[in-house]
């Protein structure tokens, strides 16, 4: 996600957003969370890909919940991305372009640069997107983002991914708008770049009275295949809702994944089948964010506070659905004091990845002036990791 704004709105939201200290201590948690420098240092590359956000991680074997093994491959999906090349840790304008997708591989469960391959398109030989959307809303210059997904081992191992189609749009704050939520269907042993996958508009995105309605920005995969530990059956699926940034929750079974009209949308007290009767579980989450069970059974969740202030968030909850305790604020990335046009966003994490009695977390870097920093500080735009002790 690129983004473009002026400097007074910079301002604003610099002054909004940063507590007026300088931190040199990154956890708000004690010695319970670290940074994961080698997990920082899968996603440093001088040639081809050298950065995205978004990085959803989608086990292939549908084990959500299980730890990773030295067979396990971890599909990472990535939204707007740098291909190009890095010279003396530097880049012209030339040397470089942006797609709007891309997704990579990792082999086993270790953050080894030998075991992570990239993967995108080349259109006349520039690098493209893998994905572009081809559904019947979609109109000439949309492009997608993409959002969670999972395999859907259960039914028949299709691989989800949602996509949320974007288009620029002149006068608009940051320059662009969400204007739909797809799903990518991608059939069974496919292999990147995944040019046999199927596209469906969804309904799933609501724009009322200037607010807007998403799916997509988490899943969680509540079945026995996937190791949850309370299964239901159950595929629930995560939004954000307005200015507010509230989290509504849809679910359906892994069966009926595709078929739209059997969705069921959590009310507060009961599960209905009009999606207006949404209720909020949460609210200031970020557009991205993540679902996790812990060893207890009760489910935490992951995500930047307020969208995109420093603070990663964690709230800990008896089921998919809540109640969830009030927020507790995990880190502060320090990164957004080395410039005042930084910014961190979409924090996230990967229970397969993780290791035992932990969770590993990531969260995102860009700029509030992304076509000069990224010349200058060219491995800026990638996620960094950090570590939470569970036990």
């Amino acid at each position: 996600m690129i983004l473009i704004m002026n400097r007074a709105a910079i301002f604003f939201l610099i002054i909004t957003l940063l507590p007026f200290k300088h931190v040199l201590s990154q956890s708000l948690f004690g010695d319970r969370v670290t940074d994961k420098p080698e997990w920082n240092a899968l996603f440093i590359h001088q040639e081809g890909w050298f950065g995205g956000d978004g990085i959803f991680a989608i086990p292939l074997d549908g084990k959500e919940f299980i730890p990773a093994t030295v067979n396990t491959r971890s599909l990472f999906v990535f939204g707007d991305t740098m291909i190009g090349t890095i010279e003396d840790g530097t880049l012209k304008p030339g040397d470089f372009s942006m797609i709007h997708n891309s997704v990579g591989i990792l082999k086993g469960k270790e953050p080894n640069l030998e075991n992570i391959e990239f993967y995108w398109t080349e259109d006349e030989d520039n690098p493209h997107a893998v994905f572009d959307p081809q559904t019947p809303l979609t109109e000439d210059g949309d492009y997608y983002w993409l959002g969670d997904g999972f395999v859907n081992i259960d039914h028949d191992g299709t691989l989800y991914i949602f996509g949320y189609r974007i288009r620029n749009v002149e006068g608009a704050i940051f320059g662009f708008k969400q204007v739909g939520v797809s799903l990518i269907a991608i059939p069974k042993g496919s292999e990147p770049p995944y040019s046999n996958n199927q596209q469906y508009d969804t309904p799933f995105f609501i724009e009322k009275g200037g607010e807007q309605t998403s799916f997509g920005s988490a899943v969680y995969v509540n079945t026995e295949s996937a190791g949850a530990p309370n299964p239901d059956g159950y595929i629930y699926v995560y939004g954000v809702r307005g200015a507010a940034k509230e989290l509504v929750v849809a679910r359906v079974l892994s069966e009926y994944f595709s078929e739209f009209e059997k969705w069921e949308f959590w009310a507060g007290f009961s599960w209905e089948k009009d999606i207006g009767s949404l209720h909020a579980i949460a609210s200031n989450v970020s557009n991205e964010m993540s679902l996790s069970p812990i060893s207890d059974g009760r489910i935490i969740m992951v995500y930047q506070h307020k969208t995109i202030s420093p603070d990663v968030a964690i709230q800990v909850g008896n089921s998919p659905v809540g109640p969830f305790f009030p927020v507790k604020k995990i880190w502060n990335t320090p990164e957004v004091y080395e410039d005042m046009d930084f910014f961190t966003y979409n924090a996230k994490a990967y229970p397969h990845l993780s290791e035992e009695g932990y969770l590993l977390i990531s969260y995102n870097i860009n700029s509030f002036d992304f076509w000069k920093d990224i010349l200058d500080k060219p491995n800026l735009y990638r996620p960094r990791f950090i570590r939470l002790k569970l036990d």
